[in-house]
């Protein structure tokens, strides 16, 4: 039985989050039609665009993302505390970003008086329109119901092109976080449609080690801000020249010239997180198949469980074995 969206987004236990959808026909409406030669692999520049676009309005930022031939997978952060910062003005004019809004929120964009018994329902609406904003579903159907919308009109039909709904999993920890973006940002490398990370298109990974040649992050990305600190700032809690050199190494290991192992030596992210060399492979490999609902150590996914008034803490085993 499939579970209610509101039931597994839980901001009290963690704002990071991997969203994976799916296309309900062929390969071919992303990638390349064998049967007719053509090739569709423009449509994934249509999602990179559109989620980049949205993280811009929304106060939901990308950490990771890995647009493939069939499937989407997504990670990331709902910046609750941004959104409530925003005035009411702020919130109204990004909803009107998205959509036309009602006839109120129109005159109180243009700057017109609105009668005082008219103010309550104004902020009601307001308050309405900032957690959309901050909501995970509304971003996800807004990115999906895009790219549908375009496709069946450039394929002349009508139907649904993603799979109804969007699968979703609470990352609890640091650990879980890293596994769970090394696990997207390696997709293409798994797949062998891609060589190393840095060369596979449509990923986060990609976009990053472009931007760190030039000394920069991407302004459109969740930037990496060091590792946890008291008034740390926004953002991933890695160094970003650990995370690269971590997904380069994994990377290598998984090609399939290469023997699947990392050196004893390990990276400075791997050793900090205290995962073990030969389950941190696992994972990457394999992140998606092995956990099918929140991750993280057991003690921060009792914590989820009991927020969530959930009675079986579903991935404990198999949390409590690779990720220490």
């Amino acid at each position: 039985m499939t579970t209610a969206r509101r039931q597994l987004i839980s901001l009290v236990d963690t704002p990071y989050y991997h969203c994976i959808s799916r296309c309900v026909r062929r390969a071919f409406l992303c990638g390349e039609d064998k049967n007719t030669g053509r090739n569709f692999d423009h449509r994934r520049g249509w999602v990179e665009d559109k989620l980049l676009d949205l993280s811009q309005i929304f106060a939901i930022d990308v950490c990771a993302y890995a647009i493939m031939s069939n499937h989407t997978h997504l990670v990331l952060f709902i910046d609750e505390i941004t959104a409530k910062s925003w005035s009411s003005i702020e919130v109204i004019e990004r909803w009107h970003q998205l959509f036309k809004g009602t006839l109120l929120t129109q005159q109180y964009c243009r700057g017109e008086d609105i009668p005082e018994h008219l103010m309550t329902s104004l902020l009601e609406t307001v308050d309405v329109y900032r957690k959309r904003l901050m909501d995970i579903s509304w971003f996800m159907r807004l990115l999906n119901q895009g790219i549908a919308i375009k496709a069946n009109q450039e394929d002349h039909c009508t139907g649904h092109f993603w799979e109804g709904r969007f699968k979703s999993q609470a990352l609890l920890d640091e650990a879980a976080l890293a596994a769970c973006m090394a696990y997207v940002d390696l997709n293409p490398v798994r797949a062998k449609i891609a060589k190393t990370p840095e060369t596979s298109t449509y990923t986060s990974v990609k976009t990053r080690v472009e931007k760190a040649k030039k000394g920069k992050q991407p302004q459109r990305l969740l930037p990496f801000v060091g590792n946890p600190r008291q008034a740390m700032p926004k953002g991933l809690p890695f160094e970003l020249k650990d995370y690269l050199e971590l997904i380069e190494m994994t990377g290598r290991c998984l090609r399939e010239d290469k023997v699947g192992h990392i050196e004893e030596n390990q990276p400075a992210l791997l050793s900090r997180l205290n995962i073990k060399a030969e389950n941190w492979l696992t994972l990457a490999k394999d992140f998606s198949k092995l956990f099918h609902g929140a991750v993280g150590h057991s003690d921060v996914l009792s914590d989820y469980c009991a927020h969530k008034g959930l009675k079986r803490r579903t991935n404990v085993s198999c949390c409590d074995k690779l990720l220490a």
